[in-house]
């Protein structure tokens, strides 16, 4: 096996159209050197939303603001109007929580470009005063007629709002695109070292930040020495943001000094996975964010080392993205047969032999065509064969 930076070389040998046993320990040895990818986050949210406004203009209903057009010819064809008021708004409902970065508006091209000018974008849980009151990304200055303009935003949140707030106008949008990513924990299991009373592991990940009572709906362990909490998400992903909310109503400093910790072990009940933050204090109430970095792992702790005390946690909060396990593979079949006639056979025969390892989730393709070239074979001083060919395949697997 010769190592070429992120790929490798294999010399593999078809006999009889079978895998030599030690193409099968080569796969097996490079299968522990993949390469960790992310999947960028370039899902557009809006898309799977539901949209309205403050009232109707003819037929430029809401949801086209949400219909992957930002341009087309003829008057607005393609965007929503608010019909022409004090303080028009747009609201877009994502159908869950979700973490967003980035909020794109593209503004009408036909005419009236000024429009847009001092609407507010909002993004929140809430629906007081329809979704308006929600905290503020951004105000829009302007933007050119037929142009779109990017918003950083970094806020949680199921709605987004456009707002005019206190201008009379029409409010027009031929495109809203939202980019972000979902709380993971809200699909994943929660698990904890002890249980007090009614507060289960799973009260931290209800989607409830705080409610009025005594840690009503907050997750609690009894009096442990070194107690923890741990989610299950599931799957793998690579976790760019942890968002921790404490309880209200007492005892805030109970939290101090938790650290958080993301991987794949379940050694020590996860608690030996590499750190992602230490949490050294949260005000009563508050959530505060922890940044993470991308860490991979399917597990996440919140853990206490080595004091006797109370955990309460009154939300839990993941954000990520999943990620791909990818290799490439240029492989080399000296053949007498045709490996283009024979891919499909080459693949199921591999994708057999990872799976008798318990490799069955690998997928496998070809990235390219193979590539002949005649060569010389020296068998004993002096002679030669000539007319053996070597077929060149790329191959790419990943998980």
């Amino acid at each position: 096996m010769i190592w070429k930076g992120k790929e490798t070389v294999l010399l593999v040998v078809l006999q009889n159209n079978n895998w030599f046993p030690e193409m099968k320990q080569l796969l097996d040895a490079h299968m522990g050197n993949s390469i960790v990818e992310g999947s960028a986050l370039t899902k557009n949210l809006a898309l799977k939303g539901q949209a309205t406004h403050s009232s109707l203009y003819y037929h430029w209903a809401a949801e086209k603001a949400i219909d992957t057009v930002r341009y087309a010819p003829g008057e607005a064809t393609f965007c929503s109007i608010a019909n022409y008021g004090i303080s028009p708004w747009w609201r877009l409902d994502l159908l869950g929580k979700y973490n967003v970065s980035t909020v794109v508006i593209t503004s009408r091209a036909d005419c009236c470009p000024e429009q847009i000018i001092g609407a507010e974008i909002r993004i929140g849980n809430s629906l007081e005063n329809n979704g308006n009151n929600n905290p503020r990304c951004a105000v829009i200055p302007t933007i050119k007629a037929g142009a779109s303009v990017s918003f950083s935003c970094g806020m949680e949140g199921r709605y987004v709002n456009v707002f005019m707030s206190g201008l009379q106008s029409y409010l027009t949008l031929c495109e809203v695109e939202v980019y972000g990513s979902e709380n993971l924990a809200l699909r994943g299991h929660a698990t904890q070292s002890s249980l007090y009373y009614h507060r289960p592991a799973e009260k931290a990940i209800d989607g409830v930040r705080k409610a009025p009572g005594s840690a009503t709906s907050c997750s609690m362990t009894e009096n442990d020495i070194s107690p923890w909490w741990r989610l299950d998400l599931l799957d793998n992903y690579l976790v760019s943001t942890v968002v921790i909310t404490n309880r209200a109503d007492c005892c805030p400093d109970q939290i101090n000094g938790a650290e958080i910790r993301i991987g794949n072990s379940l050694e020590n009940n996860g608690n030996n996975n590499p750190r992602c933050a230490v949490i050294p204090s949260i005000a009563a109430g508050a959530s505060a964010s922890y940044s993470c970095s991308g860490m991979e792992g399917r597990y996440v702790n919140v853990f206490i080392p080595g004091h006797q005390t109370y955990l309460t946690l009154c939300e839990v909060e993941v954000y990520g993205t999943g990620y791909r396990r990818k290799t490439f593979l240029n492989m080399q079949f000296l053949s007498s047969a045709d490996a283009a006639i024979m891919s499909d056979q080459i693949l199921k025969q591999l994708q057999s032999a990872l799976a008798l390892r318990g490799l069955s989730d690998v997928k496998l393709c070809w990235t390219q065509p193979p590539k002949k070239r005649t060569v010389k074979q020296h068998v004993t001083e002096g002679t030669y064969l000539s007319n053996w060919v070597i077929d060149t395949m790329a191959l790419a697997y990943h998980t």
